[in-house]
């Protein structure tokens, strides 16, 4: 199949905890800017444990002159901090926010522990304050928030997200394009017609993907895994079989609508630029 190679693309990064970390980060933010991205995005830790490290990784990041989206999260946010974070970005020239929820710390009784319980009062807050100087993504969950009531609530979630003010969606990753299709004409009968822009997950490790998809409610198809299990140890093997996997992911995606593609890079340059090459990005 024949991409555009002119799709938009994106790339997420974590805080680097370590000196050493943070040096890595700079190699692969250089060889991944060479793909001209609209956007880098950096995480923002459970309960906001990583706030300092996001905030100098953000604005490390955006002096090299991609733009960098900061996460932000309900978790332990006030409306006065949230408005000296805002204004800090803002002055810098961070047009961008990614508004989440955020993972609700245990033995706090589903409370975040600040002044936003959910993320469409995070983005509703941003739009009241700040106008437009920002462009406001929000999450999508094609297979469900795993804390979500039901399909149909989360759905409406979604949408009333939007109406308050979010510009457009990225995706949790998942495997089942499916899925995604489902969600979005779900989304669409309901009159929201934002951009949602698939997570994509590169395919580099099967046990890591195996516990963290176990936790995030990311479906691994029985196939998949099946076939991932029976290379053991075989990480050439993990590595091929997960470039086809993904890459023909990516292309039904683009084939069928999608308006562009956002990588959990998981500060590794290789899986994503191999991801890129194949598809002629």
């Amino acid at each position: 199949m024949n991409v555009n190679p002119n799709i938009p693309i994106s790339f997420e990064f974590f805080p680097p905890k370590t000196e050493e970390g943070l040096a890595k980060l700079h190699q692969v933010h250089s060889a991944l800017s060479e793909r001209n991205p609209e956007f880098f995005s950096v995480t923002y830790g459970a309960g906001g444990s990583t706030q300092e490290r996001t905030i100098n990784t953000v604005l490390d990041l955006h002096a090299k002159g991609i733009p960098t989206a900061p996460h932000l999260s309900c978790i332990g946010s006030t409306e006065d901090t949230l408005h000296a974070l805002l204004d800090r970005y803002k002055a810098q020239g961070i047009n961008r926010i990614v508004a989440l929820r955020g993972d609700l710390p245990s033995g706090m009784g589903g409370s975040t522990g600040g002044d936003f319980r959910f993320a469409s009062d995070l983005v509703a807050f941003i739009r009241h304050h700040y106008g437009d100087a920002f462009h406001l993504e929000v999450a999508a969950y094609p297979e469900m928030h795993p804390q979500a009531p039901s399909f149909d609530a989360d759905v409406r979630n979604f949408v009333h997200k939007a109406e308050q003010g979010a510009d457009s969606a990225i995706t949790q990753y998942f495997f089942n394009p499916d899925a995604y299709f489902h969600f979005v004409g779900r989304v669409r009968a309901l009159g929201c017609n934002i951009p949602i822009v698939p997570g994509i997950m590169p395919i580099t490790n099967y046990t890591k993907l195996a516990r963290f998809s176990d936790a995030c409610g990311a479906e691994i198809p029985r196939w998949m895994r099946k076939q991932l299990e029976s290379y053991g140890d075989d990480s050439d093997s993990i590595k091929a079989f997960g470039l086809d996997v993904i890459s023909r992911l990516c292309e039904e995606l683009l084939a069928n609508g999608a308006p562009g593609l956002h990588f959990y890079s998981m500060n590794q340059a290789e899986p994503n630029l191999l991801l890129c090459d194949r598809l002629g990005l």
